[in-house]
């Protein structure tokens, strides 16, 4: 096996390519909707699809009324769902509709089709009977039908409310079937279906279009996906259909936990295959850290022994698949312009409401914090600003501190007054070099010595006495210490331990990483937070290179620049969010990061994101920061995550304070995950 065809494979990363399909129907014309359904799964075959949904009673036309009731009709279904079996052998799996009788009743059925072989049929629950519908009029519910069998031209195969569907060699391919009615019911068989174990959730419907009726499938699709920590597909019927008292939209859609994947076009005249790869993996992992999720399962007996689990023949695919699934290059920030704005409303809020309720209650007077003029700490500042006008407190109870050390630069420091200037803080400048120089005489440091020696001593004596400086200000001011530094930095250890930009008394942007403070800051701006002037000086910040700025400039004059030490920050916190939010191998999160990052052309960026930074990344560089990330996330930071102060966490992405999202050894290393990458990459 080719270790770079594996890598480029979904199957190989735990996704699973489904097609909901919406073909162009007719009004009882079996022959010619099998056709339609032998088209696009020729198609879907083509295009790598390992699942294909297919609308409600699709093979006999669903608006038909009494002709349900013929037996030619019926027989020439039953003939037809034979030859697509036969023809099934080299198609994916198919999930087709067709009325079926059995034991002198016509049912409402999804039939599971796979490489030859009638796997199941699954007759639908509930028959709506109101309104325009009269299903009770020709079909059975399916509702308590278990362990049953049925005969269907020729094959023989199981039958009822019982059964679920798993791939031979994929553990995580694992699908229910109920159609139309059956989820606007208040308790829908997908429910049971989920919390027996299926991972995919496919609704065969043939439901009618009325003004505002998308939005009520969109929300049913989207909700039942959030609550069962599953895929659900939907699959709808389109043009074609009689159109004696009703109209159809062909509306299909993909969500997985409650996120829309893929949407196709309504109205359409053309048949559609829509595609999304579904990531099971994920889905598996998130029930397995949800609690709740399994304590239902047990408070409903246990569906699972209630439930027959059917095993299909599935081949995984050891080839390049291409990805059909949106991967945002920036995880903690959504690409929809509303919800941003939205998103950047509330982080930003949580985090004033935090820090505000925090100084509530220490009874202080003042907020101590050290401004640098880089991202971290003005975003500090602006919410400290923001706290004071929740508080009724002048911004002057901000005493801001600028603490230049051997390298900072003068617009980093220009900047820094700037803005303490403008949001009308109290600001004061102490001059660490003296202290610092001291100290590295008393440690007999080789710097003292004039030696250009520049090393991780000579730099946390500076961030050291930054955080020892502000502690103590804190003390005589009667006020507490805000802290600056984020969960990038954290997730890095990109911060120095104990007396050092790791302590505080309050961590207010420890639950927000490097790349969303960014977005913040420009939330900020364009929705008018603050004065034109204070305006102008974040836009300037935020164009300003990401440095620690604790080594003097180099022969050329650049600066140290934190990324070329630690990697980019957007790299930094997509690995961040894949690993720990989601508990993905680090081999699927590079597999993912190079479909997010490999082409700045490809795939959308978020609203008014600078041209500038529209960066590019090649697998091999995606592979080097990852492999730092590892290095640095499990072996080497820990112990300072262990030992955060307080603070608010802020994106369901999670946090890691040991008192929330993330618990781990602080002892622990890295190995077991590097392996596990090197392994994906092995020729």
């Amino acid at each position: 096996m080719n270790k770079a065809d594996s890598f480029a494979s979904i199957h190989s990363h735990g996704l699973v390519r489904i097609a909901a399909a919406t073909p162009r129907g007719s009004v009882g014309d079996v022959a010619a909707n099998a056709a339609s359904i032998r088209e696009l799964a020729q198609q879907a075959a083509a295009d790598q699809a390992d699942l294909v949904l297919f609308p409600e009673l699709g093979l006999s036309s669903y608006a038909i009324d009494d002709l349900h009731l013929q037996d030619a009709l019926l027989d020439r279904v039953e003939s037809e769902v034979a030859a697509l079996i036969e023809a099934s052998v080299d198609w994916p799996i198919l999930l087709i509709g067709a009325p079926l009788r059995r034991a002198g009743r016509l049912y409402n059925c999804a039939l599971v089709i796979a490489k030859g072989r009638l796997i199941g049929v699954v007759p639908k629950s509930f028959l709506p009977n109101y309104r325009e519908y009269y299903e009770k009029r020709w079909f059975a519910p399916g509702s308590g039908l278990v362990g049953l069998e049925i005969s269907v031209g020729g094959h023989v195969a199981p039958f009822g409310t019982d059964l679920l569907f798993a791939a031979e060699e994929h553990p995580d391919f694992i699908f229910h079937a109920e159609i139309c009615e059956d989820y606007w019911a208040p308790l829908p068989p997908s429910t049971m279906g989920a919390l027996a174990g299926a991972l995919i959730l496919c609704n065969l419907s043939a439901s009618n279009i009325t003004i505002g009726k998308a939005r009520d499938r969109y929300m049913l699709s989207a909700s039942q996906s959030a609550r069962c920590v599953a895929a659900y597909v939907y699959s709808a019927a389109g043009p074609g259909e009689s159109t004696t008292d009703l109209a159809w939209d062909g509306q299909a859609m993909v969500h997985e936990m409650g996120e829309l994947l893929a949407q196709s076009d309504r109205f359409g005249d053309e048949a559609e295959l829509l595609y999304a790869d579904v990531d099971v993996q994920r889905i598996r992992l998130e029930r397995m850290r949800n609690g709740t999720f399994n304590d239902s399962a047990a408070a409903a007996g246990h569906p699972e022994t209630r439930f027959r689990t059917l095993v299909f023949p599935f081949k995984k695919r050891v080839r390049h698949s291409g990805l059909r699934r949106p991967v945002r290059r920036f995880p903690f920030v959504p690409a929809d312009p509303a919800q941003l704005a939205a998103d950047c409303y509330e982080a930003f809020n949580i985090q004033v409401e935090g820090l505000a309720t925090r100084f509530r209650a220490t009874a202080g007077k003042h907020f101590i914090i050290g401004v640098s003029g880089g991202l971290d700490s003005t975003h500090a500042l602006i919410v400290a600003a923001k706290a004071c006008d929740r508080l009724d407190l002048p911004r002057s109870a901000i005493l801001g501190y600028t603490m230049p050390g051997f390298a900072t630069g003068e617009e980093t420091k220009g900047n820094a007054w700037a803005l303490m200037n403008a949001l009308g803080v109290s600001g004061e400048e102490i001059d660490i070099r003296p202290a610092a120089r001291q100290m590295l005489v008393d440690m007999g440091h080789p710097f003292a010595r004039g030696e250009a020696v520049y090393d991780v001593t000579f730099e946390n004596v500076q961030a050291g006495l930054r955080t020892d400086y502000l502690f103590r200000l804190a003390n005589r001011h009667g006020g507490f210490v805000v802290g600056t530094g984020d969960l990038s930095e954290l997730a890095l250890g990109w911060c120095t331990y104990g007396v050092g930009d790791q302590m505080s008394h309050y961590a207010v942007n420890s639950g927000i990483p490097k790349t969303l403070i960014q977005f913040l800051i420009r939330w900020c701006i364009a929705t008018g937070q603050f004065d034109a002037a204070t305006a102008q000086i974040l836009k300037a910040i935020l164009n300003t290179e990401i440095s620690p700025e604790l080594v003097p400039a180099d022969a050329q004059g650049a600066l140290q620049s934190t990324e070329e030490k630690v990697g980019p920050y957007a790299l930094n916190d997509f690995f961040l969010h894949h690993i720990v939010r989601l508990g993905l191998p680090p081999s699927k999160v590079a597999f993912l990061a190079w479909h997010g990052w490999s082409d700045a052309k490809r795939g959308g960026w978020p609203a008014d994101y600078p041209d500038s930074g529209k960066a590019a990344y090649d697998l091999p560089t995606i592979r080097h920061w990852l492999e730092n990330f590892l290095y640095r996330f499990f072996t080497i930071s820990q112990f300072k995550r262990s030992a955060l102060p307080n603070g608010p966490k802020v994106s369901s992405g999670g946090a890691l304070s040991p008192r929330g999202d993330w618990r781990a050894p602080s002892d622990g290393t890295a190995s077991l995950w590097l392996d596990e990458l090197n392994e994906a990459f092995e020729k």
